[in-house]
């Protein structure tokens, strides 16, 4: 399973690579202009943390066919291994995944609301969708329209992973690794809170005091 930092925060994303083993880096135009720099410099910052093996996901702006296919070809060239352009699912944008499979550009199929529209760009060639989890909320069970897209994809044999997106909290988080999902996108705020349950740290300090009063040193070797 990829975990994923879904952010442009390049402090963030120093931090938790430092710590925890990440798959790689999603953005999108929200995210990046978050950031109050030039896009460009965002993402050149990104590429210099990742290691070749670690994937960074960058999304188109344009929205018309050819704007899509001209910024998709710029992207790809961004790297030379590992480099995805993230294209929503509009009918320009499944016209364009089906070219960039064609052409050999690794996609990722983005705002993803339902199960069909992740399994109609599946069968146009993407390496990845992200169905936007929490959002999905606001129209019915979003937890659960993931997982019936992962079961209609596994049904189909396709080889296309999904990287859940789009979470709020934990939980959802949690509900979409115990279902078996590929991939998952999380935002920093939440990695924090995945990392740093309360009753860890008063563990720690137990452990430190019982021992500091038994043997009246903090580390075990003398």
């Amino acid at each position: 399973m990829e975990f994923v930092l879904d952010t442009a925060d390049v402090n963030a994303i120093k931090d938790l690579n430092d710590f925890l083993t990440i798959a790689g880096v999603t953005t999108n135009p929200t995210i990046i202009t978050k950031s109050h720099k030039d896009p460009e410099t965002v993402i050149a910052q990104i590429i210099d943390l990742l290691s070749p093996e670690q994937k960074l996901f960058v999304q188109v702006v344009k929205t018309d066919y050819e704007g899509i296919m001209e910024e998709a070809r710029k992207i790809s060239q961004l790297r030379p291994k590992n480099m995805y352009v993230k294209i929503p699912v509009t009918q320009a944008g499944l016209k364009a995944i089906k070219t960039c499979r064609e052409e050999g550009i690794h996609t990722l199929a983005t705002a993803i609301y339902s199960a069909a529209q992740g399994f109609l760009a599946a069968a146009n060639g993407a390496d990845y969708l992200a169905p936007y989890t929490n959002r999905m909320c606001n129209y019915g069970d979003g937890v659960g329209e993931v997982v019936r897209l992962l079961e209609m994809l596994e049904k189909a044999g396709s080889q296309t992973k999904v990287i859940a997106a789009s979470f709020k909290n934990c939980g959802q988080v949690n509900d979409l690794i115990e279902a078996g999902i590929q991939a998952v996108t999380v935002p920093p705020e939440i990695v924090y809170q995945m990392v740093g349950h309360p009753a860890t740290a008063i563990a720690v300090d137990e452990f430190s005091e019982n021992w500091q009063k038994e043997y009246d040193r903090s580390e075990f070797f003398k």
